[in-house]
């Protein structure tokens, strides 16, 4: 995620409290029902919620989804939404009830294997009941019929995200935990999936997800049918949909497809967004490694909530970005959407990577060395509120703080690369990539890597950059 905001040290955007259009019928979504037709309800179905300290009702460790299919009917006139969502999972142990992350439209059908479940709602949580209990070790498959207004959550301290309704459509932005704003999802970072979309609309609009198109568009009397398909494992907060008025770009970079897309009436400029997205995978490929992904591209739309996120192999834009903006979204494709963090704590992970990405590709194309960054930044008094954080594991209210997430993210991988020399940090940049390709891997990890190709020691500068919020001693190389 890129974020602006006028700050002593830097310009990001920050998360708004307010879409473009009124989050209706919140409270309805949120609202308990209850139905209690279906047998036996006794039994162990896995806790609720993912170990997560920040978000610990998301997700459950009761199995492992393998594919989301979602059918989505949206029409913006009226914001309703009427959709079905097929979940393929395995059972990690015995399932008498489970429950999935689900604070959207009304529920109006679930079946389990072929066969009618009950169902319940409590807040963010959809419990199911199957007629038979899940064997451990099953495959499974779960349909969830819904239909009503989705809406957005609105969170004081990590602003708007998940469903967004815009003038013309509505665009889908989950981190850190919005997909369950829009379809029934196992909402755990760790649980990665491929997904289908099958997305229609009022002919005249398009309609764009993750990955790929499967064919062309369906046009059947007024309405149209967009199917997209990511097929590389993707966890849940990265899934996207966006549908308006977007003028859509097809190119490649090399073999890889890009497509871009922007909405006319907005100040975007899609042929600067599609040439700086094919320069900025091009460096990736050559400082980093082989592309995660089977695409490529990005979405500039009118969406008002003031950041960019990194959406899987398409990344969204509110407004017309920098390059600086790309060349950050399109380093997560592997730092933060192929590796991906254990938990939310180590959000570091994702975006000191991808900031410190900027600084090279600035120091490569004519701008400021990574160095004289760092040294700014460094030159910060001991007693300013820069410091005033831990990086790692900074608290769920301030998961998105840039000093302490982005800028001193990137300048721990700075003195990380200043301690164990060039030679060595930019093998562990690649060799993090590959290794973790499609997995997650925590700040342990990291290290450990670290110390295995520079041989060094390196634990007393991650306790020191990353565990304590307080200013750490000058790095030595």
């Amino acid at each position: 995620m890129t974020t602006w905001k006028r700050t002593g040290h830097s310009t990001r955007k920050t998360r708004t409290t307010t879409g473009r259009r009124g989050a209706a019928a919140l409270g309805l979504a949120c609202a308990m029902v209850v139905f209690t037709a279906a047998p036996g309800s006794a039994g162990s179905g896995g806790p609720p919620g993912a170990p997560d300290p920040y978000f610990p009702l998301a997700g459950n460790q009761g199995y492992d989804v393998e594919h989301y299919d979602l059918d989505l009917d949206f029409t913006p006139a009226t914001d309703l939404l009427v959709a079905r969502a097929d979940i393929k999972a395995e059972a990690r142990r015995d399932l008498a009830r489970f429950t999935l992350d689900f604070s959207g439209p009304a529920v109006e059908r679930v079946v389990v294997n072929g066969r009618p479940a009950a169902y319940s709602r409590d807040g963010q949580e959809l419990t199911i009941v199957p007629a038979a209990k899940v064997r451990a070790g099953r495959d499974f498959t779960v349909t969830v019929w819904y239909r009503g207004t989705a809406a957005p959550i609105e969170d004081p301290a990590l602003g708007v995200y998940g469903w967004i309704n815009t003038d013309d459509g509505a665009v889908a932005l989950n981190e850190p935990d919005g997909a369950r704003s829009w379809y029934p999802v196992n909402d755990d970072v760790r649980d990665k999936a491929t997904y289908t979309f099958r997305i229609t609309a009022p002919a005249g609009l398009t309609a764009l997800a993750n990955g790929e198109p499967q064919g062309k568009p369906r046009t059947v009397g007024d309405r149209t049918t967009a199917t997209w398909s990511m097929r590389k494992p993707m966890s849940s907060y990265l899934s996207m949909v966006a549908i308006g008025r977007f003028t859509v770009t097809d190119g490649r970079v090399g073999r890889l497809p890009n497509i871009t897309a922007y909405d006319p009436a907005g100040d975007g400029d899609d042929a600067a967004l599609h040439r700086t997205t094919a320069d900025a995978v091009r460096w990736g490929q050559e400082r980093i490694g082989r592309y995660p992904f089977d695409s490529t591209g990005g979405i500039i739309d009118r969406i008002d909530v003031g950041y960019a996120l990194e959406t899987q192999a398409r990344p969204v834009y509110d407004g017309e970005p920098d390059e600086s903006t790309i060349v950050h979204e399109i380093a997560h494709q592997w730092y933060g959407n192929s590796v991906t963090p254990e938990t939310w704590a180590d959000l570091w992970l994702n975006e000191g990577f991808a900031t410190y990405a900027e600084w090279l590709w600035q120091e490569e194309h004519g701008g400021p060395t990574a160095q004289s960054v760092f040294d700014q930044l460094y030159a910060t008094p001991a007693t300013d509120d820069f410091w005033h954080l831990k990086t790692a594991d900074p608290g769920r209210d301030e998961l998105f703080d840039y000093n302490a997430v982005y800028l001193r993210g990137a300048m721990t991988l700075h003195a990380l690369r200043t301690t164990i020399g060039d030679r060595d940090f930019f093998t562990l940049l690649r060799t993090w990539a590959e290794k973790y390709r499609y997995d997650n891997a925590d700040t342990r990890d990291l290290m450990n890597l670290a110390r295995s190709i520079s041989h060094d020691n390196v634990k007393p500068l991650f306790d020191a950059w990353l565990y304590k919020a307080a200013k750490p001693p000058t790095p030595k190389g």
